[in-house]
C-alpha cells in the first residue's frame, strides 16, 4: 500500500516545518512568533506593519517551536505543553508519527525561554506526560543515508 492522500500530505507537510493556515498560524498569530519574519517584509507600510516591526525590535513571548517526543506515543493538536511538573506553558498545533524521521513529531506554541534547541517540554497525551525536545526544522533534512 502507497502513503497517499491529505493524511500522506498532512505528514509530509509537518515532516518539513511547513505551517498549516489554521493549525499552525491564524489570524490570531503573529508572522514573527510563527518563526515566518523571514517573509514579512518592512520595505513598504502594510496593515499592521508598525506593530509588527514594534514586535520584531522588542521581542516576542512565545515562539512556534519544532519537537520530538522521546517517550512513546503521537501529540495531537491541541494537546497541551506543559514544563515537568505539568503546568500548561503552550499548545501543540500539528502532530503525528513521522514515517519519514521514524519519530513522533510535531509543532507548538511554547514561550521564548523553552524555544531553544534541545530544550526538554512535555506533552499531555491522554492525561499522561510524555517528554519531548524542541529541535531545529525541518523535521526532514534530505537523503540522510
Amino acid at each position: 500500500i502507497v502513503p497517499v492522500g491529505l493524511g500522506a500530505r498532512d505528514t509530509l507537510r509537518l515532516e518539513m516545518g511547513f505551517c498549516l493556515y489554521g493549525n499552525d498560524i491564524n489570524d490570531h498569530t503573529s508572522p514573527i512568533e510563527a518563526g515566518l519574519g523571514w517573509i514579512t517584509k518592512f520595505t513598504k507600510e502594510f496593515t499592521n506593519s508598525a506593530a509588527l516591526q514594534a514586535q520584531k525590535a522588542a521581542g516576542v513571548t512565545r515562539k512556534l517551536v519544532g519537537f520530538e517526543l522521546i517517550d512513546r506515543g503521537v501529540p495531537r493538536h491541541d494537546y497541551p505543553i506543559t514544563d515537568e511538573q505539568g503546568t500548561a506553558i503552550g499548545i501543540v498545533t500539528s502532530g503525528t508519527m513521522a514515517p519519514s524521521v521514524g519519530k513522533a513529531i510535531g509543532m507548538g506554541y511554547v514561550p521564548t525561554e523553552k524555544s531553544s534547541p534541545g530544550s526538554s517540554i512535555y506533552v499531555e497525551v491522554r492525561g499522561k506526560l510524555l517528554q519531548a525536545v524542541v529541535v531545529t526544522l525541518p523535521f526532514w533534512k534530505g537523503n540522510q543515508g
